[in-house]
């Protein structure tokens, strides 16, 4: 009972009776010589605890800031790669924003080819379900030439629609390079061979060598290449030097990065993993024979 006869709430006699003892320990490390052990080591527990709260308080607060800014990242790379706005125009989000206006996101089943509505598209994210049981899968190594050893069993694709009427398609493609496994988007055109666009949005290869696939002049030259020969097989890939157009095959040929083998390796790997029949082919099939993405449904 308090003095005036009312009970104490004994969660707040509890907080009274932690502050005091608090309240007591950092008197006594006060009273510490500066130069002492005991005191060195309290301040240090301290302000590692302070640290700690601070950074995982802030981790929470900015969570959401993080998730959008790294869609937009995506989004920006999306439109720029179909061509729609240019790099120098991708800071702005409005225009960003807009031009999404433009592109139609599908779910595609990647052993069929065909079109999946039953899976909440907009929260679907192949990089996190690639280890789900039943909705990744592990690649055989005889397959995995792109070395990415998991995927979904599900990739989105972006179908760029002007006047109703298909004007290109945005394909997400991954594989390892030399350090890192490089995530990006390849844009075809509305035919499903000819390149578009490229770009590599996630990468941690070598700057000035590998790190050279995210290079706007390297990347302008894949626009107008192909990528399936004539027996529709995926050949589009990257050569030691610079491709010489006079010679046959050179629409099929992109040039090498400069010092970086491997990684020229791993993009040539990638796309012909992904535009081959473990990646979208079957969907590419599907869309040569309708000519419209949507027979593909």
């Amino acid at each position: 009972m308090s003095k005036k006869g009312t009970p104490m709430n004994s969660k707040t006699g509890s907080v009274s009776g932690y502050k005091q003892k608090l309240d007591a320990l950092l008197s006594k490390i006060r009273s510490l010589p500066n130069d002492s052990l005991e005191k060195t080591i309290a301040v240090a527990v301290g302000v590692s605890l302070f640290c700690a709260v601070f950074v995982a308080f802030s981790a929470v607060v900015l969570r959401p800031l993080q998730i959008a800014n790294k869609k937009l990242d995506i989004d920006k790379n999306i439109v720029t790669v179909a061509g729609l706005i240019s790099e120098s125009e991708a800071g702005d989000a409005d225009l960003v924003r807009a031009a999404l206006g433009d592109i139609e996101t599908k779910l595609v089943e990647l052993e069929t080819g065909e079109f999946n509505d039953s899976i909440d598209i907009e929260t679907f994210d192949a990089r996190k379900v690639s280890g789900d049981p039943e909705l990744g899968m592990e690649i055989p190594r005889q397959d995995d030439i792109a070395h990415i050893k998991r995927r979904a069993k599900y990739a989105k694709v972006y179908l760029v629609k002007k006047g109703g009427k298909l004007n290109a398609m945005i394909l997400p493609v991954s594989g390892y390079g030399l350090w890192s496994t490089m995530y990006g988007f390849l844009a075809l055109e509305a035919d499903g061979k000819t390149v578009r666009g490229i770009n590599f949005y996630d990468q941690a290869e070598t700057p000035g060598l590998g790190g050279e696939v995210v290079n706007p002049k390297w990347r302008a030259i894949w626009k107008g290449k192909k990528v399936y020969n004539d027996q529709g097989e995926p050949v589009l890939g990257l050569i030691k030097g610079n491709v010489d157009p006079s010679k046959p095959g050179s629409e099929y040929q992109v040039d090498g990065l400069a010092g970086a083998t491997l990684t020229s390796q791993g993009v040539s790997n990638l796309i012909k993993y992904w535009l081959g029949q473990n990646g979208f082919g079957p969907f590419l099939e599907k869309f040569e024979k309708s000519k419209t993405p949507e027979g593909a449904a």
